[in-house]
């Protein structure tokens, strides 16, 4: 981390320490739109969105894909729910 400026560092820091928050927020939002989506194309996209978010949330590795595998969006709103 030697070019990175000291402010960079510090940007870079909180980022990682507040990822699991960051990835939260990002799930809340996907199970938003899944809700509002009507399209099967963006049913599709937003699913392949969730697992890397549930990953970084400290979920489970076999309870995300259950999630997924299953396109439960009530057990992921339930999560999220569970998680914030």
């Amino acid at each position: 981390m030697k070019d990175y400026s000291a402010y960079q560092r510090g940007v870079i820091k909180r980022f990682y320490e507040n990822r699991d928050t960051l990835a939260i927020q990002k799930l809340a939002e996907i199970v938003s739109d899944l809700y509002v989506a009507t399209s099967e194309k963006k049913i599709d996209a937003a699913w392949k969105r969730v697992t890397p978010h549930l990953l970084a949330a400290g979920v489970h590795k076999h309870q995300a894909a259950t999630i997924v595998d299953d396109r439960d969006l009530g057990a992921l709103a339930r999560l999220v729910s569970e998680l914030t």
